[in-house]
């Protein structure tokens, strides 16, 4: 892959000398790299990726959204007189045609951005400050983009976090049951079953009109933000390929689901497996100080539910994937899947022991002045 990247890299607007390219990152998605290039003396590095064309099947649309969110929130920054605003939006460089990828030998969709240095990422919330912090970055990438001018966005990922529909996936795969697996999983299947109308609630409500569409990034997870180096400050949200219409409670759901867990999502020793109300607390807080310009009463009031509806859809998602013989997330044994589905519902029961207590530090957090 990357002697395919320096192939194709010269048709990207980047100026002067290419020294080298080197691997980049964890990621499973794309294919990424890091180029270093002498400008007038200066060393320069840009973030290139292979966009994953099975994952996303219109990598046109992926960056026409993309390019259109970070233009907007680029313009904001400047127009608020930010003086690292490189640092806080990722920026697309643009092939020399004026398109925003370049195709290789082979067909594949390549894409480039400016390196944002400076930077650091964290796996885990390692303290409430730390979990405020992601709250509050979250927050502001919502509140940048929540007057994005028309046309709607692309739906790069069509119902990707549409409980409704991953149910009906769910239906289908026990009902084939390929792996004959069903009969190992049962009280995961009968959890799932009992807990259908709690789970569709909230995407019902997206789609009655109690809760407005508007655009949220759909994958919060805490490395996906970066932090200034002193720890201080989120600064910036990453990994834009699922940014598309849907409501902004996936995306503080999914912060609370992977900050509040205090152990790894296929951690087995379930007794390990615990929700935090501290770390709850602080990443809620941290979102509504940032949000409360324009998030509505009716949003607000669901950001505890949401927390557990992303629990309940990526329990949902594992539990499918199971079923059907792990063809979508990679495995590194043969019940990693149920044991990831397993990790979740447990957060989930956890989740529901401290419904009330939860249920008062949201009540608190709203009625704070910001």
């Amino acid at each position: 892959m990357l002697e395919l990247l320096k192939k194709i890299i010269n048709q990207f607007s980047i100026y002067g000398d290419f020294i080298d390219a080197v691997p980049f990152g964890k990621g499973h998605i794309n294919g990424t790299f890091v180029s270093l290039w002498n400008q007038a003396g200066t060393p320069v590095r840009y973030l290139h990726q292979r966009i994953n064309d099975t994952a996303f099947p219109h990598p046109d649309e992926v960056m026409d959204n993309i390019y259109r969110i970070t233009s907007h929130i680029l313009k904001k920054l400047e127009l608020a007189g930010v003086a690292d605003k490189s640092q806080r939006t990722p920026q697309v460089v643009p092939a020399r045609n004026g398109a925003l990828w370049v195709r290789d030998e082979k067909g594949g969709w390549w894409r480039t951005y400016l390196f944002i240095d400076g930077v650091k990422t964290c796996e885990l919330a390692e303290s409430s400050k730390e979990a405020r912090m992601a709250g509050c970055a979250v927050g502001k990438f919502q509140k940048l983009l929540a007057d994005l001018p028309g046309p709607r966005l692309y739906d790069c990922v069509p119902h990707f976090h549409d409980m409704v529909v991953r149910y009906q996936q769910f239906d289908e795969a026990l009902e084939q049951d390929v792996c004959k697996r069903a009969a190992g999983a049962f009280s995961e299947i009968a959890f799932m079953k009992e807990n259908r109308a709690r789970g569709e609630a909230l995407v019902q409500k997206l789609k009655d009109g109690n809760i407005p569409e508007r655009i949220c990034h759909n994958d919060t997870k805490m490395n996906n933000i970066l932090f200034n180096e002193e720890m201080t400050e989120g600064i910036c949200v990453t990994d834009l390929d699922t940014v598309m219409p849907g409501t902004v409670l996936y995306d503080v759901g999914d912060l609370i689901r992977t900050v509040t867990a205090r152990a790894a999502e296929d951690e087995t020793d379930l007794s390990l497996v615990e929700f935090d109300p501290v770390f709850f607390a602080a990443v809620v807080e941290g979102y509504l100080s940032e949000t409360d310009g324009f998030l509505i009463d009716e949003e607000s009031e669901l950001i505890a539910e949401a927390g557990r509806y992303i629990t309940q859809i990526m329990a949902l998602r594992f539990l499918t994937d199971y079923l059907k013989g792990d063809v979508y997330y990679k495995i590194a044994r043969p019940e990693h899947n149920l044991d990831r589905a397993r990790n979740q519902i447990a957060l989930i029961r956890d989740m529901d022991k401290q419904w009330d207590s939860i249920t008062v530090i949201l009540r608190e957090l709203r009625a704070r002045p910001y």
